[in-house]
């Protein structure tokens, strides 16, 4: 996956280190390019080795569909059982999503052995921007309503939201790169734009201020020097 350069994304991700009370925000937007290249040609012959790129791989139901709406909550249970049915994913996609994850970490951490039922297919564009912005408004307040409409502005200028299929990665804890002392949450969203072959991706993280000044908590912070 070939990073898009963007210095509006720069200036967005400038402005999604935000310190507030007792929480410190990490966030961070990137844009990817689906071609693949370097060791992507590589992982993608092992990872297509065993099954072709067009069979289709479970994923998991969002975790909070129940926040959803009664009657979408419904529609995705089935039979007197109530077994929820999951959303399926091509393995080619399912391989852009975990080489995202590759490039976006590299090199302190390694997904390629992650597993289709990590991730889900967000039920709306709707949705997702309620639940960031849920998440954003709670801690960082004024600050993110300043942030909002240029944040989304600037994403939907890169990437097309309304063409896209929306992911989001949830792993165990043993995977997960948020998954550490003083972590209050996280979120990791891919806005998927089939035709435009590109992966807009979206990870953010609040952690206790406490362990950022502590130095434990260092993913990626940003420089605070924000336009917004």
């Amino acid at each position: 996956m070939k990073l898009l350069e963007s210095t509006r994304f720069e200036a967005i991700n400038n402005a999604l280190a935000i310190q507030t009370g007792d929480s410190t925000i990490f966030g961070r937007i990137e844009s990817y390019s689906c071609k693949m290249a370097g060791n992507d040609k590589q992982l993608y012959k092992r990872f297509t080795s065993e099954q072709s790129p067009s069979d289709l791989q479970a994923l998991s139901p969002p975790q909070t569909l129940q926040d959803l709406s009664p009657q979408i909550l419904r529609g995705s249970l089935s039979g007197d059982e109530g077994v929820m049915l999951c959303d399926t994913i091509s393995r080619k996609t399912l391989f852009y999503l975990i080489a995202t994850l590759n490039a976006a970490f590299e090199p302190d951490y390694d997904f390629s052995d992650a597993k289709s039922h990590e991730f889900s297919k967000e039920p709306s564009l709707q949705w997702v921007m309620n639940s960031i912005e849920t998440n954003l408004s709670a801690v960082a307040g004024e600050q993110y309503h300043n942030l909002r409409t240029p944040l989304w502005s600037t994403i939907d200028d890169e990437i097309s939201v309304q063409d896209c299929d929306i992911y989001s990665y949830n792993p165990d804890l043993n995977s997960d790169p948020f998954g550490e002392p003083g972590s209050l949450w996280s979120f990791n969203y891919f806005f998927y734009n089939k035709k435009l072959k590109r992966i807009v991706f979206f990870t953010c993280k609040a952690v206790n201020s406490v362990y950022v000044d502590s130095g434990i908590s260092s993913d990626f912070a940003m420089d605070d020097d924000s336009s917004y």
